[in-house]
């Protein structure tokens, strides 16, 4: 009997290392988006610092994981058996929903998911109790359950959405204010007084936040420092801002940047000192629980299904040899992980100041959101005092070099407001910290994030629908973890209680089957944007920029043409209805390119230098082109594929062996001009051109010939509506490529007499 308790402690410590890895990833978003979106330093130093302080936070974390051994369930009230079903559904849960939310790159909360994934389990554990063992009646639920402390919780996650928000906003409106947007100038006269500031706070949140979860601090010493607060946060400000200003003036370092170099230190700290408990809580308190009824069992010989866990309403300490493994796990996730890139990004993107390519689709809520706010701005500005409001919105103009940057990869947003994140995030931390407020640091740090953008004007008419939408997508993906959470946690306590090892074994196998299949479907998506179209990633200001750039588009999109016109053909001979699905779904991926493209054209204008203007419309009519070609391949595979779906006649031998004959042509057309543009041999196009007549007149002739066999053999009009179809577009793609040809070789030649 005790063998299968010692593999499902060895399953939940496994699952806990996979856990580790999927809950730093969503939770990277707390102590990186600030340094990583304001580009205060390499990315390099951001990781080393973020990973001194998860090391850090990790080996000092707190030695109590009272959350998963009687924060949420009353211990006593559960046997052994039952206890260890609550933590293998928790895990199991906790894994699966983490791994699900960082494929999606929203952030969540571990604590909220932790904390309903316990409530759910053991909810569902007293319920089966109940019904089994007493008289049904639901209402004794609350001699199971921590129902003050799950309240407890609900009410600090609404506050703490809320209140982060609202202080975010208002302290960065007066920060910008103070600082306008040309804040260079401003920090020699406030600059210290700013430094003092910030790090006093996040000193304090240092002690209050950091300290108190610090096993191997003195009583003592942690009685001294409460009593004495405000005396060391004062003479830590005249400290620090002395600090300050022998940085500024002597060593002639950038306030800013410190601050957000120990900012994030401070945050990363702070999450793996205080959030460690999310991932290795719960093996840890199972471990503890085993080792309880082992020590019984061998005294008195008590089975698992009779030994109450009263022990683990006690403190017990966690060994340090298991805190430092997993702050190892956690660095190398920190480093290496993809995922926690892509949730750092959605956060990025939500704050940007100015346009980008939005993630997210408004809804009639956002939408809703923006037409009151902004008619509620306009009545608070009519209020204002004509010279009040000059005042303030020269404070809010950005500079030409800010507002028109011409660079793609320029910081999303500026140091000030950076700093203001981590700041705002520590002091609210540490308040609800003090305050016993069961906060959460990913809401906290994304809300205050939310609200200085906000505050900030980077949500304009142009970008609040998304911003707002993608706002309470993120939000109501909160509520939705604590739902899922709550359920699934239940419903896989269930499966193991009534199915047994059998089910706890599937249940397992599956969980880690999805977690490493999501993790290759991730890698493969990442790829896929590395290869994607670099616009978004370079400045093309330059003609030569613009040629390199534009060829290398061409290439990209006609060689996707050309693949998917070869693919579509062959499909259809073999009347193949499945690989012709799969083309159907790729074309939309080359149409998205494209779009993608059309949607940066904005921004490219704007970044061209003087010289170089006139090349816009060359690159407009270019993406016009393209996007023809693409219409075109797009019309000819999806009307394939709607004709097999529709299980109409495949097309006469005669008619695929002359699209065959269409395809091979094109193949060698197509290959030349990619190999020309890849290889920049653009004295080659007009060998290219050349080539279009002779395929121009054999798709002429097959037209021709389908007439005849209408008039004589030809006896299906569904048939020779497809074939009419691929036959015209073909037509119309070769016209949309040579145009295209013509256009670059105009350009490139009026570029180069120009160069020389």
């Amino acid at each position: 009997m005790e063998d299968i308790y010692i593999v499902m402690l060895v399953a939940l410590f496994a699952l806990a290392i996979t856990d580790l890895v999927v809950g730093v990833s969503n939770d990277a978003i707390n102590f990186l988006n600030s340094a990583i979106g304001s580009k205060a330093v390499s990315m390099r130093t951001i990781m080393i610092v973020a990973s001194i302080g998860v090391a850090v936070g990790a080996i000092f974390s707190s030695g109590l994981m009272e959350v998963a051994r009687k924060g949420i369930f009353l211990p006593g009230e559960f046997y052994f058996e039952e206890i260890m079903i609550i933590f293998m559904a928790v895990m199991i849960t906790d894994v699966l929903l983490l791994d699900f939310f960082n494929s999606l790159g929203l952030p969540t909360s571990t604590t909220v998911s932790i904390v309903f994934e316990l409530l759910g389990a053991a909810v569902c554990m007293a319920a089966i109790k109940i019904y089994t063992q007493g008289d049904g009646n639901l209402s004794a639920l609350t001699n199971y359950i921590n129902t003050a402390k799950a309240t407890e919780i609900i009410v600090g996650i609404l506050m703490a959405v809320v209140i982060a928000f609202l202080v975010g906003a208002i302290v960065q409106y007066i920060s910008r204010l103070v600082f306008s947007f040309q804040f260079e100038r401003k920090m020699k006269y406030v600059g210290s007084i700013f430094g003092g500031l910030s790090l006093t706070a996040i000193l304090y949140f240092i002690l209050i936040k950091g300290m108190k979860s610090v096993p191997y601090i003195s009583q003592e010493t942690m009685d001294y420092v409460n009593t004495h607060t405000v005396i060391i946060v004062l003479i830590g400000l005249v400290l620090f801002t002395g600090i300050s200003q022998f940085l500024m003036s002597v060593l002639k370092i950038n306030i800013l940047r410190t601050i957000i170099i120990i900012g994030t230190f401070a945050l990363a700290l702070a999450f793996a000192g205080n959030d460690l408990v999310n991932f290795i809580g719960v093996p840890i308190a199972a471990w503890q629980s085993f080792e309880l009824w082992q020590t019984a069992n061998t005294a008195t010989g008590v089975l698992p299904s009779e030994f109450s866990m009263t022990g683990l309403s006690g403190s017990v300490p966690t060994p340090e040899i298991l805190l430092i493994a997993a702050g190892a796990v956690m660095v190398i996730t920190l480093w290496f992980s993809s995922k926690a890139r892509s949730v750092v990004d959605t956060g990025i993107n939500l704050s940007r100041q100015g346009d980008a390519v939005e993630r997210f689709e408004p809804n009639w809520l956002s939408r809703g959101i923006v037409r009151y706010s902004v008619l509620f701005g306009n009545a608070v500005t009519t209020v204002l005092p004509e010279r009040m409001r000059s005042k303030i919105e020269n404070k809010f103009d950005k500079p030409s070099a800010h507002s028109r940057s011409k660079r793609f990869d320029a910081p999303a947003f500026d140091m000030v407001r950076a700093s203001v994140n981590l700041v705002v995030a520590s002091v609210l931390i540490s308040i609800g910290t003090n305050m016993k407020l069961p906060l959460s640091t990913t809401y906290v740090t994304f809300m205050v994030a939310m609200g200085t953008s906000l505050a900030d004007r980077a949500w304009d008419r142009e970008s609040a629908v998304y911003r707002v939408a993608g706002v309470l997508n993120v939000i109501g993906g909160w509520f939705v973890t604590a739902i899922v959470a709550f359920t699934a946690a239940a419903i896989f306590a269930s499966i193991i209680y009534f199915g047994g090892t059998i089910a706890l074994a599937v249940l397992i196998i599956v969980a880690l089957v999805l977690v490493v299949r999501s993790g290759i479907l991730h890698s493969r998506k990442a790829k896929e944007e590395k290869t994607r179209k670099k616009f978004k990633k370079s400045d093309i200001i330059t003609i030569n920029e613009i040629t390199s750039e534009t060829s290398e588009n061409i290439s990209n999109v006609i060689g996707g043409i050309n693949k998917m016109y070869s693919r579509t053909v062959d499909q259809l001979g073999y009347y193949d209805l499945s690989k012709l699905k799969k083309n159907y779904k790729r074309i939309e991926k080359l149409e998205t390119e494209v779009d993608e493209l059309k949607d940066n054209i904005f921004y490219f204008i704007k970044s061209l230098d003087e010289d170089s203007v006139e090349a816009s419309k060359f690159y407009i009519l270019t993406l016009d082109h393209l996007q023809d070609m693409v219409q075109s391949i797009g019309f000819i595979t999806r009307n394939s594929y709607n004709h097999v779906h529709n299980n109409h006649k495949n097309l006469k031998f005669n008619q695929i062996r002359d699209l065959k004959k269409v395809d091979d042509k094109m193949q060698i057309l197509f290959d030349e001009i990619t190999e020309t543009f890849d290889n920049h041999e653009f004295g080659n196009i007009d060998n290219l051109l050349s080539e279009k007549q002779d395929l121009m007149e054999y798709v002429s002739d097959l037209i021709q010939k389908q007439i005849q066999r209408i008039r004589t053999s030809e006896s299906s009009p569904k048939n020779t509506k497809l074939y009419f179809g691929i036959l015209l577009e073909t037509k119309d793609l070769i016209g949309s490529t040579m145009s295209l040809l013509q256009l670059f070789q105009e350009f490139y030649n009026e570029a180069k007499t120009t160069t020389y």
